[in-house]
């Protein structure tokens, strides 16, 4: 993707369908007159008195305990230095948006235009009121230390400048596991820092927190090695002054046993990895390129634990690990402020988290065989579902036991059930598909190529390194397509009605006619059914010249899957293909079955489905809890239509005794844990979140999933094909390009799979 192209992509990302990437959304019904009365005037007046009485009743009847301030004066916005208030709004909103999808805490930006240390303070003490904390985002130092220390005096809430300790937290707990693996003591390691801005300066601080000497500390700026000799000093660069007579990076590196890189890209050398000591310690963190590229490091030094900023590479710094946990736990306990001991909790969680078996889960998002604590493991990844319910109740603790939470928790069972539940609108799993598919780019055929929303899709898989996109259809009509939206990638264009495709035409007729002779297909009515891509198509996929399938855009889903069973098939020991489709709703991913094939199966059949829906959502790292869903409930109506979905379940009560699954249940009982614990505790799926819903009939699970799309917003993957041969995935007609993305995923997800097992 060209730079211009880059470009326009983000400048549409942020200014379409609506400007920026956050909104403010009601909480309370405000469907009647009287739900207006009491929004507002006269029954608002009522949570005004009781504040009035009680200040801290705002907490009880405001959203002021879940709402952060990212605010910023713009004069240190990374990569960008002093844009401006301005400027740096884009980069607030998505610092808010990490809040939200991370731990569910909601944020006002806010940009001040002031670079005034005193009016910047005096306008955050004025603003205070509204919110439960403060993060202080890309403010220059040394204004950002004098800016956050006078906070924390004069506030009673959480104030923390991320840039300062997120890095400072994340990278502590990644320093001490690997100096567990090297067998190597804080307190006896020598430390090189190269660079004295705020994070350095903040991540320096916490490692003599934990016991790092001063004595044993370098550190650098521009200018070189920070002597005790040196004019001009800012009382921070002081702090970590040297009295060592050296003045390079070269000279302080040899013998070292840790360097920290918060600098520039390459300043560091094959040479000073190898001056270092044994098993030597490197945080290249500075992005976007770091101090020493990764792929050199470690071919420099075979003993060499190394992490970096970067997300394609083990190990990454990132302060997604830190900010949103840890303001999560000082607003759960309505926190003073945010002190050492709670930022060094923040830390010990991490660490220890590292060294905890990683749910399968993990392991798939990355395409991990088995993540395990080692020297490409040191921290925890970002999508670690654990992150949200081991770090906060760490900080909740730490500012409990320090004295500054104004409200303690006393369960804390509850309190990480409310934290898992709090991450159910979340669509993680959208962003974990398509990094897990990242990981191992399958070549994807996209049938309707000349569409232009497919075509949109493919430049995103292409852009992203989600797959490798084949393109099919009118040659003229795609590359005058791909001319529009900046598309000017080297991809294979290939249009089966034209003359360049007549031997690669013949030569797929050729095996479709050997395969399928005996059932009426002529060589001739082979060769014309080639013309149609849908059947070139899925040709390219069975003789290996593809590895996937997505069409189904702009066709009718019976006319797209009839190709897909003629010539692709299903897979061994499958009766039945079937169809399931993944929505994201605010109680998590839910998989609905059999939403696209069987219009009335029979209880055989929909024990299959069961059993085939439960390996998709395994696929999906997700332990399937399944409810088998009728109009009855557990024999309450003996109509056939109950009785068949009774037998389904009896019957995988029998053969599969492993799988979670119960019924028939009516819906509001399967989705209801609490309501299905008081009236049917004998269930299977008592005291259980049900994932996923088997319907005893197409028009239940179409008419279900179309509801949830349309009524709900609820994003849909899918629907997902069961049973077939090949990883052929059909679209439902008019999908959207995100969809289309989804379901370019999903294939090449599909192929890794079949890859895998053909592998073993």
């Amino acid at each position: 993707m060209s730079k211009q192209s880059k470009r326009r992509e983000a400048l549409v990302y942020h200014a379409k369908p609506t400007p920026g990437k956050i909104k403010v959304v009601p909480s309370k019904k405000y469907a009647s007159q009287r739900d207006l009365s009491l929004a507002y005037s006269p029954g608002v007046a009522e949570p005004c008195l009781e504040i009035d009485k009680d200040v801290d009743n705002v907490y009880k009847y405001t959203a002021k305990g879940n709402l952060v301030a990212v605010i910023s004066n713009g004069t240190a916005v990374l990569g960008l230095g002093n844009i401006g208030p301005e400027a740096s709004k884009p980069v607030m909103e998505g610092k808010g948006l990490l809040f939200k999808i991370f731990a569910d805490i909601d944020v006002f930006d806010i940009e001040v235009n002031t670079e005034n240390v005193d009016e910047f303070i005096e306008t955050v003490k004025n603003i205070a009121p509204t919110f439960g904390g403060i993060n202080l985002e890309d403010i220059k130092a040394p204004e950002a230390f004098e800016i956050e220390r006078r906070l924390k005096e004069e506030l009673d809430i959480p104030v923390m400048h991320d840039d300062q300790h997120g890095t400072a937290i994340i990278s502590a707990a990644a320093l001490l596991n690997a100096l567990e693996l090297a067998e190597k003591k804080i307190e006896d390691v020598k430390i090189v820092v190269s660079g004295a801005g705020a994070a350095a300066i903040s991540c320096t601080r916490l490692y003599q927190a934990f016991g790092a000497k001063s004595e044993n500390i370098v550190m650098l700026d521009s200018k070189g090695v920070i002597r005790k000799d040196r004019d001009n000093l800012t009382s921070q660069k002081a702090e970590f002054a040297t009295d060592r007579k050296i003045d390079t990076l070269e000279e302080a590196m040899k013998d070292s046993d840790v360097f920290i890189g918060l600098s520039m890209a390459d300043v560091v050398s094959p040479e000073m990895l190898l001056s270092m000591s044994a098993n030597p310690i490197v945080f290249a963190m500075a992005n976007p390129n770091p101090e020493i590229d990764y792929d050199l490091a470690i071919d420099t030094r075979e003993d060499i634990i190394m992490a970096t900023g970067r997300s394609d590479h083990p190990n990454q710094v990132n302060n997604v690990l830190g900010f949103p946990f840890i303001f999560r736990g000082a607003l759960d306990v309505r926190a003073t402020k945010i002190n050492e001991e709670m930022k060094m909790a923040a830390v010990v969680a991490l660490s220890e988290l590292a060294k905890e078996p990683v749910p399968e889960q993990v392991n798939l998002a990355y395409n991990e065989t088995r993540l395990a604590f080692g020297r490409d493991y040191i921290i925890p990844k970002p999508f670690d579902p654990r992150l949200i319910a081991e770090v906060p109740p760490a900080v909740a603790k730490a500012a409990m036991e320090s004295g500054v939470a104004k409200e303690p928790i006393e369960d804390w069972d509850r309190y990480k059930n409310a934290l898992l539940e709090r991450l159910g609108s979340d669509n993680k799993l959208v962003r974990q598909l398509l990094g897990r598919a990242r990981t191992n780019p399958k070549r994807v055929v996209f049938a309707e190529a000349d569409q232009l929303d497919v075509l949109k899709a493919a430049q995103i898989v292409y852009d992203e390194g989600v797959a490798h996109p084949i393109l099919l259809g009118r040659r003229e009509v795609i590359v005058d397509l791909m001319s529009e939206i900046e598309f000017d990638a080297d991809v294979p264009i290939i249009d089966p009605k034209s003359d360049e495709e007549t031997d690669r035409k013949n030569r797929y007729a050729e095996a479709y006619w050997k395969k399928r002779k005996r059932q009426g297909v002529t060589l001739y009515s082979a060769q014309k059914k080639m013309r149609e891509r849908n059947y070139f198509a899925a040709m390219m996929v069975n003789v290996g010249d593809a590895d996937a399938l997505v069409t189904g855009y702009s066709r009718n889903y019976p006319s797209v899957v009839t190709p897909m069973l003629e010539l692709i098939g299903k897979d061994d020991g499958v009766s039945k293909v079937a169809a399931t489709n993944v929505m994201m709703t605010e109680r998590g991913p839910m998989f609905l079955s059999d939403t696209s094939i069987n219009i009335d199966p029979s209880a055989k059949d929909l024990a299959r489905i069961a059993r085939m829906t439960s390996k998709i959502t395994k696929m999906f790292g997700i332990e399937p809890v399944t409810a088998m869903i009728s109009y009855s409930n557990f024999g309450s109506s003996k109509n056939p239509r109950a009785d068949k979905v009774r037998e389904a379940v009896e019957y995988l009560h029998k053969a599969y005794p492993e799988m979670i699954v119960d019924g028939e249940l009516q819906t509001d009982f399967a989705l209801n844990s609490k309501l299905l614990q008081d009236i049917f505790p004998f269930s299977r799926l008592a005291g259980r979140k049900v994932n996923t819903l088997v319907f005893p009939n197409l028009d239940a699970a179409n008419i279900t999933y179309k509801l949830l799309k349309e009524l709900n917003k609820a994003e849909s993957i899918g629907p997902i094909l069961m049973g077939m041969k090949k990883p052929v995935h059909v679209l439902q007609l008019g999908a959207s390009v995100d969809e289309i993305v989804n379901m370019a995923a999903i294939s090449v997800i599909d192929a890794q799979e079949r890859e895998k097992r053909q592998l073993k």
